[in-house]
């Protein structure tokens, strides 16, 4: 079950996809309020479950032992639960799954390492499922952009908070503050980066490209121009806290790599392209979605100067709903004919990124 030749993250896609297609129907469901063709949840949960299974057994990839140390050393009696977490104040949450996990559930790593796969997998097809024109699309664009890898094989705890957050995004349409607000703190009890999408789910909300979040954009891009004091406020501002980031660690890192930052743009290149058809059709989800992408390019651009290793990681908090606005853009500005070599065009570009990213930068395939 060990993953040993990781083009078969691509090569499962096509196979199962290529299945689905000719012979698993899909079905009407209301979805924000809106009659849609969609996949059932027992065709989407095969298509998932293989990424579960290797995220599960994975071995020496990115953070992977350091995770695998951490839940050894993990108490296994409840007797130590209060020390436990008092000595894990930046990730509490996270510390109460482990140990919880340990004492009730199994001491095993790798089921530990299933268990956190499955959720965060679970929160991403729920969405996908349900939001996206296209749930084959989706996941082939998540994988293919290597975030699974980086992600669910590597910052787990980190990625455990985006999804979660993620989950919610119903609840970002419908304006539901108060119980997004709640969700964002469960997810910054698991890392405490998640606090960072605090102020954004008042201003990714209205007309996609609007002045308050190009505002914000704005404001992002022109902390580049000073540097050296938004990340001496930061610090600062964190100093003798359980939270306090020495940013010494992140001064040899080079930034975000030009490529990837383009990479990662092309959902908000496109959508400022057509904003006026975005515009026209006014779907309170997609108008969202474009906000979340433009805040994410921001921050992408932002990490090319300040360090991608700390700022780098911030963008995967706004960068999911892209799976959700590509599929929308290939069904609402191409007729059927040309959306096909759209997607296919996409899908080319995506194998592309992940043999760059896979094959040639980590020299793994």
């Amino acid at each position: 079950m060990v993953l040993k030749n990781y083009w078969w993250l691509l090569i499962w896609l096509l196979l199962f996809g290529g299945i689905s297609f000719l012979f698993i129907p899909k079905r009407e469901e209301i979805v924000l309020g809106k009659p849609c063709m969609r996949w059932g949840r027992v065709p989407a949960a095969i298509l998932a479950l293989p990424y579960v299974i290797w995220a599960g057994f994975r071995h020496n990839f990115g953070d992977t032992e350091v995770y695998r140390t951490a839940f050894i050393q993990t108490p296994d009696t409840l007797s130590s639960l209060s020390s436990y977490l008092d000595d894990n104040a930046k990730s509490r949450g996270f510390a109460l799954i482990r140990i919880l996990f340990k004492v009730l559930i199994a001491d095993s790593d790798v089921a530990f390492f299933l268990l956190i796969a499955a959720i965060q997998i679970f929160l991403l097809v729920r969405i996908y499922r349900k939001c996206s024109e296209d749930y084959w699309l989706s996941m082939y664009l998540f994988v293919g952009s290597v975030q699974y890898l980086s992600w669910v094989h590597n910052g787990m705890r980190q990625f455990l908070a985006v999804t979660i957050i993620f989950s919610a995004l119903p609840l970002l349409i419908k304006r539901r503050y108060l119980l997004l607000s709640a969700v964002i703190l469960l997810a910054s009890q698991i890392h405490i980066s998640a606090l960072v999408f605090f102020p954004f789910i008042f201003l990714v909300n209205g007309k996609a490209w609007n002045l308050r979040t190009i505002s914000v954009t704005v404001g992002v891009l022109l902390a580049v121009f000073f540097l050296d004091e938004v990340t001496g406020l930061i610090s600062s501002s964190l100093e003798d806290t359980a939270y306090e980031i020495d940013f010494s660690l992140y001064q040899d890192d080079d930034g975000t790599n030009l490529f990837r930052v383009l990479f990662f743009a092309i959902p908000t290149i496109i959508s400022f392209v057509f904003r006026d058809r975005i515009e026209a059709a006014d779907d309170p989800l997609i108008n969202a979605c474009v906000n979340l992408s433009v805040v994410a390019t921001a921050f992408y651009v932002f990490s090319m100067f300040s360090g991608g290793i700390l700022f780098g990681r911030v963008p995967v908090y706004f960068c999911l709903s892209n799976y959700i606005l590509i599929p929308w853009f290939i069904k609402e500005f191409f007729d059927r004919e040309s959306g096909i070599l759209v997607e296919c065009g996409f899908i080319v570009l995506f194998t592309v990124f992940f043999y760059y990213q896979v094959g040639v930068t980590w020299s793994m395939l």
